[in-house]
């Protein structure tokens, strides 16, 4: 009885050419660990990665909800007055177009205008007109809190 479990319990020594023995457990650990820190990157990250031109919106003591990002046609109108849908620069003859042609299959599109602080609320007004004229009804405005840094 013996010699039969020091024999089992004995290793034979590995010689070359054999394959080592497989291990089947695989240790999840690191891979968690990985796709919580890519989780946390894109986290920080998703707020820098917005659409069109650098804006410097005005500052407002009390701005409404942004919304949701989903389903929105972003105008943004830089500091030298030049038009930008979504992440594109457009002229403005061509503006009613190039809304239409954002817009896609989206049922019910919001288009939500940015404009830089440093532009007379004229040319606002204007963008805004043109819109309207585009067959959209309405424009929602981005601004950020007095204060704050970034957008």
């Amino acid at each position: 009885m013996l010699n039969r479990k020091s024999r089992r319990w004995r290793r034979k020594p590995m010689r070359l050419g054999e394959p080592a023995k497989m291990q089947a457990a695989i240790n999840i650990t690191p891979l968690v660990d990985v796709v919580l820190v890519l989780l946390i990157i894109f986290m920080v990250m998703a707020p820098q990665m917005r659409k069109g031109p650098d804006v410097n919106v005005p500052h407002t003591t009390k701005p409404a909800n942004q919304g949701d990002e989903r389903g929105r046609i972003l105008v943004s109108i830089d500091d030298a007055g030049r038009l930008w849908v979504d992440d594109r620069q457009v002229a403005a003859e061509n503006f009613g177009e190039a809304l239409r042609n954002a817009v896609g299959s989206e049922a019910d599109p919001k288009v939500v205008i940015r404009g830089d602080a440093k532009l007379n609320f004229r040319e606002v007004r204007q963008v805004m007109a043109a819109i309207e004229q585009s067959g959209f009804h309405g424009a929602g405005l981005i601004a950020k809190p007095v204060g704050a840094r970034g957008e």
